[in-house]
Protein backbone atom coordinates (compact mmCIF):
# COMPACT_ATOMS: atom_id res chain seq x y z
CA UNK A 1 0.00 0.00 0.00
CA UNK A 2 3.08 2.25 0.85
CA UNK A 3 4.20 2.41 -2.99
CA UNK A 4 0.82 3.13 -4.45
CA UNK A 5 0.05 6.13 -1.63
CA UNK A 6 3.79 7.49 -2.48
CA UNK A 7 2.50 7.16 -6.10
CA UNK A 8 -0.41 9.49 -5.52
CA UNK A 9 1.88 11.85 -3.50
CA UNK A 10 4.09 12.24 -6.69
CA UNK A 11 1.13 13.13 -8.88
CA UNK A 12 -0.83 15.15 -6.69
CA UNK A 13 2.39 17.27 -5.56
CA UNK A 14 3.53 17.59 -9.48
CA UNK A 15 0.38 18.77 -10.40
CA UNK A 16 -0.55 20.97 -7.62
CA UNK A 17 -3.15 19.01 -6.19
CA UNK A 18 -4.62 17.89 -3.10
CA UNK A 19 -6.62 15.24 -1.49
CA UNK A 20 -10.00 14.89 0.52
CA UNK A 21 -12.05 11.55 1.30
CA UNK A 22 -15.56 10.58 2.30
CA UNK A 23 -15.76 7.02 3.57
CA UNK A 24 -17.95 5.07 5.83
CA UNK A 25 -17.22 1.20 5.91
CA UNK A 26 -14.07 1.67 5.88
CA UNK A 27 -14.42 3.48 8.79
CA UNK A 28 -11.41 6.26 7.74
CA UNK A 29 -9.43 3.52 7.04
CA UNK A 30 -8.15 5.15 3.62
CA UNK A 31 -7.17 7.97 5.37
CA UNK A 32 -5.28 6.60 7.96
CA UNK A 33 -3.03 5.12 4.74
CA UNK A 34 -2.39 8.45 3.12
CA UNK A 35 -1.66 10.07 6.62
CA UNK A 36 0.60 7.72 7.44
CA UNK A 37 3.40 8.95 4.54
CA UNK A 38 5.32 11.74 6.11
CA UNK A 39 4.63 15.12 4.24
CA UNK A 40 1.15 14.27 3.56
CA UNK A 41 -0.06 17.65 5.35
CA UNK A 42 1.61 18.95 1.52
CA UNK A 43 -1.75 17.25 -0.39
CA UNK A 44 -3.89 15.56 1.99
CA UNK A 45 -6.87 18.49 2.87
CA UNK A 46 -9.13 16.06 4.92
CA UNK A 47 -11.18 13.27 5.51
CA UNK A 48 -14.67 12.60 6.51
CA UNK A 49 -16.07 9.37 7.97
CA UNK A 50 -19.42 8.92 7.58
CA UNK A 51 -20.19 6.08 9.41
CA UNK A 52 -23.57 6.72 10.52
CA UNK A 53 -27.29 7.60 8.65
CA UNK A 54 -27.09 11.07 9.89
CA UNK A 55 -22.97 11.91 9.08
CA UNK A 56 -23.91 11.12 5.41
CA UNK A 57 -26.85 13.22 5.59
CA UNK A 58 -25.09 15.87 7.70
CA UNK A 59 -21.48 15.86 6.60
CA UNK A 60 -22.05 14.96 2.71
CA UNK A 61 -25.11 15.70 1.48
CA UNK A 62 -26.57 12.71 1.36
CA UNK A 63 -30.43 12.78 1.33
CA UNK A 64 -32.34 10.97 3.68
CA UNK A 65 -34.90 9.75 0.79
CA UNK A 66 -31.95 8.23 -0.86
CA UNK A 67 -30.65 5.98 2.20
CA UNK A 68 -34.49 5.14 3.14
CA UNK A 69 -35.32 3.99 -0.20
CA UNK A 70 -31.85 1.97 -1.10
CA UNK A 71 -30.19 1.81 2.14
CA UNK A 72 -27.11 3.00 3.73
CA UNK A 73 -24.30 0.43 2.23
CA UNK A 74 -26.19 0.82 -1.27
CA UNK A 75 -24.61 1.16 -4.86
CA UNK A 76 -26.44 4.36 -4.89
CA UNK A 77 -25.32 5.95 -1.94
CA UNK A 78 -21.80 4.84 -2.26
CA UNK A 79 -21.45 6.63 -5.53
CA UNK A 80 -22.24 10.02 -3.59
CA UNK A 81 -19.93 9.18 -0.98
Amino acid sequence: MISLVQQLAQTLLANKLSIALAESCTGGLLAAHLTDLSGSSQWFERGFVTYSNEAKEESIGVAHSLIERYGAVSEEVAKLI
